[in-house]
């Protein structure tokens, strides 16, 4: 099975000044396709920020992270923005949906951003949000929405492309029990429907020990 995601030797440290805080330290990771990993660990450890470097959206210090096959650091902004489009979706603990646009019109967002009709981008995307149980709710606004219906939206908006890899940044942190239960269980249907991988970051251990596997990020680094 081939590797997706290949982190080596990545160092991330915050400046402050000339205080240096380092986060990350050697870290290294390979994540297959159809995978599926959480990344647990306790608050302020780290676990979003790697998450962010490997959506391509933060530099590490030293390292380096591979998707598809593709070294990030030397890729320009615009060719990492092409890369994220082709090959990542992302979720939030927030969101993160437009206010003032219906469910459908945030789901079909990244389809019309890319150039695709407009008909049909409107089309696949009502069929993925009548498929997600959200077939009465195509032109509600989020405001109208519960929260677990927007997590879903979001979650059919971030798979709307198809991508390589779902990151998800504690997807089911804000929301009740219950939500959070059909929501993880919509994410991870949805996620091998598609054949892609997932990395998750969570601090519930029970989602966590539902996946392929997870580690631990402490002291900068993944450990089993």
């Amino acid at each position: 099975m081939s590797k997706i995601i290949e982190c080596k030797n990545l160092d991330y440290s915050y400046h402050n000044g000339k205080i240096k805080t380092p986060v990350l330290k050697s870290l290294n990771l390979e994540v297959h396709q159809t995978e599926s990993l959480a990344i647990v660990g306790q608050s302020g450890c780290g676990k979003s920020t790697l998450l962010n470097l490997l959506g391509g959206m933060a530099q590490p210090s030293a390292g380096k992270v591979v998707i598809n096959g593709s070294d990030l650091s030397q890729l320009n902004e615009e060719e990492i923005t092409l890369l994220r489009a082709q090959h990542l979706g992302f979720v939030y603990q927030f969101h993160h949906l437009l206010k003032d646009f219906s469910a459908l019109d945030n789901v079909a967002m990244p389809l019309l951003i890319r150039g695709d009709d407009t008909q049909t981008a409107f089309k696949k995307s009502s069929k993925l949000l009548a498929d997600i149980g959200l077939q009465d709710r195509l032109n509600h606004r989020p405001s109208e929405l519960s929260g677990g219906q927007r997590q879903r939206v979001a979650i059919a908006r971030a798979l709307i492309n198809n991508p390589s890899v779902l990151l998800a940044d504690e997807p089911t942190g804000n929301l009740d029990a219950k939500s959070a239960k059909e929501v993880f269980g919509l994410m991870m249907e949805l996620n091998q429907q598609q054949k892609s991988a997932l990395i998750l970051v969570t601090h519930d251990m029970d989602i966590a020990q539902k996946m392929d596997r997870f580690l631990t990020l402490e002291n900068g680094t993944l450990n089993l």
